[in-house]
């Protein structure tokens, strides 16, 4: 490439790119996040652009500079429109733009929405890894039966050992039954569709609640056998009472209090962030232990940090170039006006 060409991976390529890569995708989620906990990124807040009249549709932008090994800097673009799955289409779509840490100037346009799935399952098996106390996981349960609920569990099954058994529920039972037939083309294990999110919380010990709330809908987890681990990827789902009562990992604790997360909210409530023990990241490093205790039922509320997106999205550039992949726009900039 040309300084001023810009190349471009379409979904497919994107998808082939990653295609079970899960160990290392989880291996660059967990390097990425020990470099933004020393320091060696730029992370500003997201940005929300919502939409008058429409509580759940959104679009966010995720800017990001992380260093390390990485040394990437880029955004990610992403939608969330969740009527859209009635229409045939996909409840996200995503764009990232990766720029030259040295120039700044665009070097690459990346489909995201699969950067944005695969980062999200990655870092949430990687929580699973370190945050479960049993070292086989017989029984997960899944609380919304969508793609992020599906590669979570195509990382689950890549991360962890045991798995016999999938638990799924989903308001739509129809959305359950199809996601019950997905999951088995995975692999030989038992998929059983339940009726309540109850009785998931009562059988699994690793829970994955990946839904579409704006709003806290689940007021109380007293069925969780003690021990369970459970990994809040849609950040909205739990009263801030529930969140308080529990032992709380985050991915990043100023980021995670925004947005009318649960843990935004059990902020407000509390006064202070010391319901939250510490950061996956300080885990990986040695800072804090895993658990509190083996008795306490553990939260993982991630709020998808940009520095995934990127990490992601340039291991997807590099592989792709050096297969000779994506469609090379060149002189995508303009000449030097001087």
């Amino acid at each position: 490439m040309r300084d001023g060409d810009i190349l471009i991976f379409k979904g497919e390529e994107v998808n082939s790119i990653l295609k079970n890569r899960e160990l290392e995708l989880i291996d660059t989620v967990c390097n990425a996040y020990q470099a933004h906990a020393l320091e060696d990124s730029t992370l500003p807040h997201s940005t929300f652009l919502r939409f008058p009249n429409s509580e759940k549709n959104r679009i966010i932008a995720l800017p990001a500079y992380l260093g390390g090994d990485f040394k990437v800097a880029g955004v990610k673009w992403v939608s969330s429109f969740p009527d859209n799955i009635n229409a045939g289409f996909d409840r996200a779509s995503a764009a990232v733009i990766l720029n030259s840490p040295e120039t700044g100037r665009p070097e690459a346009f990346l489909e995201g929405s699969i950067i944005s799935a695969k980062r999200t399952a990655a870092s949430a098996a990687l929580a699973a890894q370190i945050l479960s106390v049993e070292k086989k996981t017989a029984t997960v349960g899944l609380i919304g039966c969508g793609l992020i609920n599906y590669e979570i569990t195509r990382f689950l099954m890549a991360a962890l050992e045991g798995i016999q058994n999938l638990l799924v529920f989903d308001l739509d039972s129809s959305r359950a039954n199809e996601f019950k037939s997905k999951c088995k083309l995975l692999a030989d294990i038992e998929v059983e569709a339940v009726a309540s999110v109850s009785e998931v919380f009562a059988t699994a010990s690793l829970i994955s609640l990946a839904t579409t709330a704006v709003r806290p809908h689940i007021f109380d987890i007293s069925k969780c056998p003690g021990g369970t681990t459970i990994l809040h990827v849609s950040l909205r789902d739990f009263s801030p009472e529930v969140i308080l009562s529990s032992d709380n990992i985050v991915d990043d604790v100023d980021h995670v209090c925004r947005a009318q997360t649960s843990v935004h909210l059990a902020e407000q409530v509390a006064g202070n962030r010391a319901f939250m023990r510490g950061t996956l990241a300080d885990i990986l490093l040695g800072r804090i232990p895993a658990r509190k205790d083996h008795e306490s039922v553990a939260i993982f509320s991630p709020f998808g940090l940009g520095v995934l997106d990127v990490a992601v999205a340039k291991l997807v550039y590099e592989r792709g170039r050096s297969e000779r992949m994506g469609t090379l726009i060149p002189s995508f900039l303009p000449k030097p006006w001087r």
